[in-house]
């Protein structure tokens, strides 16, 4: 019996046929989920996760994710806000769940008198997505305060992986591929209230001179290769004007690309392959994606 009519299921109404993601991806486009699961509990997704046969693809918070227009096929997971949280646990030590928005934790933090946390403050995603690519900024990243995850595995099987036992890298891990992160331990150090906020603000500002906001973009498009700037290469390739129907380099910055209104994922894949190809031939550097493109072509 399939999933999505199983009667031992107790939680029908967070299983949906054919969703559709553009709501669930910053650039707001993308196609439909064949079959799409929004748990509100680990019981909910362990037991799930034990009758699955279906590939599965994780949607975290969508910030730095671009959705192809012929969507996913297989089963899509995305945490419900009920995977939102955040509790002090230990006088420095905070525990996350995994559908929290970094921002919050750094507010949380700051609130706390916990420094450490403050350049949580200018990234967009959800914790999940930000342990597993190792998420950072301004000289800071995940792999700095995290202790510990609690994960679960494709057939159901929670464990907790301490920090030492996996190997970071700039805006990455070796995480598995089958492993949901549920929720993450974070240490900080105890610090003055006034001037944790005062840093989060010279970062938010920082920020707002230099990057795109409230339009439809999902962040730097591609990640800066060793002592270089990825802007300035697209900017050198003189790319940072190009455009792909509606979809454009940013004109604030251009490792942003930007929906500029009904753009489709098509258009922002071109757009990206097209900076790639240009930015290779002039400089012979092959920049890495930083955005994550998942789902089928139409």
């Amino acid at each position: 019996m399939s999933i999505e009519k199983d009667s031992k299921f107790k939680f029908e109404d967070k299983i949906s046929i054919n969703k559709k993601l553009a709501s669930y991806s910053w650039f707001n486009l993308g196609g439909s989920a064949d079959l799409f699961f929004n748990p509100d509990n680990i019981d909910q997704l362990s037991l799930f996760l034990k009758k699955n046969k279906k590939k599965i693809t994780i949607l975290g918070a969508g910030s730095n994710t671009l959705i192809r227009d012929g969507g996913i096929k297989g089963t899509t997971i995305k945490l419900s806000s009920k995977f939102s949280y955040i509790k002090l646990v230990d006088d420095n030590i905070i525990d996350v769940g995994a559908a929290t928005f970094d921002k919050k934790v750094s507010d949380f933090a700051a609130e706390k008198a916990l420094a450490g946390f403050e350049f949580l403050s200018c990234i967009p995603g959800s914790i999940g997505g930000g342990v597993k690519m190792n998420t950072g900024c301004y000289g800071e990243d995940i792999s700095k305060i995290l202790i510990s995850i609690k994960v679960i595995d494709l057939k159901g099987n929670i464990k907790e992986i301490n920090a030492s036992n996996i190997n970071f890298f700039y805006r990455g891990t070796d995480l598995p591929e089958d492993l949901i992160i549920l929720s993450a331990k974070f240490k900080g150090l105890s610090s003055k209230k006034k001037e944790i906020i005062k840093k989060q603000s010279r970062l938010i500002s920082t920020k707002k001179k230099s990057q795109p906001s409230q339009i439809k973009t999902c962040g730097s498009t591609f990640k800066n290769p060793i002592n270089k700037k990825a802007w300035a290469l697209i900017k050198e390739s003189n790319c940072d004007k190009l455009s792909f129907g509606q979809a454009q380099m940013s004109k604030k910055h251009c490792n942003f690309v930007v929906n500029n209104g009904n753009a489709t994922a098509e258009e922002i894949e071109k757009l990206i392959k097209k900076v790639k190809s240009d930015v290779f031939i002039k400089t012979g550097i092959n920049l890495e994606l930083e955005i994550q493109v998942i789902g089928n072509n139409k």
